[in-house]
């Protein structure tokens, strides 16, 4: 298991890793270890693992953040906490490497991961009906009937849906101890992910100095970690040349009209297919000299009948020279959503008979 790998197997500055998907013709010169890190963010915001949960907000369908995720304080048994850790090293690989990591994180995780303790405004980020209720017992009259009323126990909901008591002595809220229950309840609330952060900042501590944390806020730490979210296509056209078409020509306009045109999944679909990745590096600096090449072949006859190709470990996009918007359109976003594996076997190189070698995503196959 990698959390087990020592420290300085991390502190490469372009990867940290390479990959042979087993099954597969890959020759990883980095269009597999983007998809290997994609596929790890996938699978850590599904259901497969245990370590998110959608927050509460998402999950009632009101407030804030309602697609973001928060750390499950539920994952607290000894092999969920190595996976805390090894969430930290891939978070500290990113800020490192400058590949960013495609996580919907809420954003009062991000906080306390540069060491600040959260507030009753965060927790209604992630859970705003627990913070409304919270006020509704606070400021409920000390008159004993309301209690009476209302029947409540000295319990609360954690962010996992769990009840949690939280006294030993007090079974029901009263008027006597509401304001030790409102303290008692926001101090469970604003505490619960403490192990997890504790075991996430362990793992980053392998690539990164973590001191260096708290001259960050939180939304800085997720902007390293993650990039954007959206892709900019001012940053992607500036990385962008041009083999055996020219930049003005109609084709390459049309290009770049129908990826203007696409919503924000179908530009991170877009991504992954040509890069292996589902968001761009931070900066111009991280692409670490890396240009996005976009190749027009006439080879492919007639042009229209062919999808694009991708060769993931050169940032190359290669297409047919299409003879209008519309069929360009057409073939990239069918390639996108349908195309998305590397060429698992060979199968495609062979009955094309070229001798290319590469990560491949055929759209033509």
């Amino acid at each position: 298991m990698l959390i087990n790998v020592s420290a300085e197997s991390f502190l490469l500055p372009h990867r940290a890793w390479k990959v042979r998907f087993v099954g597969e013709s890959v020759d990883d010169v980095g269009g597999g270890y983007s998809e290997s890190i994609a596929e790890m963010c996938d699978e850590l915001q599904s259901e497969i693992l245990p370590l998110f949960i959608l927050t509460p907000n998402g999950r009632v369908d009101n407030g804030v953040n309602r697609d973001c995720y928060i750390f499950n304080p539920a994952a607290n048994s000894t092999e969920e906490l190595n996976m805390f850790r090894f969430l930290g090293i891939l978070m500290g690989i990113a800020i490192r490497t400058g590949s960013p990591l495609a996580l919907d994180i809420a954003p009062p995780m991000w906080k306390l991961l540069v060491g600040l303790h959260l507030t009753c405004e965060d927790l209604a980020e992630i859970d705003k009906d627990y913070v409304t209720g919270i006020n509704y017992i606070r400021d409920l009259p000390n008159e004993s009937e309301h209690f009476e009323a209302l029947d409540m126990a000295f319990s609360t909901p954690g962010a996992a849906g769990q009840e949690v008591l939280l006294s030993s002595t007090h079974d029901r809220i009263v008027a006597s101890n509401k304001k030790q229950y409102v303290q008692a309840a926001l101090d469970f609330r604003l505490h619960e992910f403490d192990v997890q952060v504790e075991a996430v900042i362990e793992g980053l501590s392998k690539v990164i100095p973590v001191p260096l944390l708290s001259l960050f806020t939180g939304v800085e730490l997720k902007t390293m970690v993650c990039g954007f979210p959206d892709i900019p296509l001012d940053i992607l056209k500036s990385v962008a040349v041009y083999k055996g078409v020219e930049q003005s020509s109609p084709l390459v306009t049309w290009f770049w009209d129908t990826l203007e045109a696409f919503q924000p999944v179908e530009r991170s679909l877009f991504l992954r297919f040509v890069w292996g990745r589902t968001r761009l590096p931070r900066n111009i600096a991280d692409f670490r000299g890396r240009d996005f090449v976009i190749q027009v072949l006439d080879k492919y006859q007639p042009p229209d009948e062919f999808l694009p190709e991708s060769y993931t470990c050169f940032f190359l996009l290669k297409m047919p020279r299409y003879s209008s918007k519309q069929i360009l359109e057409e073939k990239l976003r069918y390639a996108i959503n349908f195309c998305k594996s590397i060429d698992t076997d060979d199968y495609a190189r062979i009955t094309r008979g070229d001798g290319e070698d590469s990560d491949l995503d055929l759209g033509s196959q």
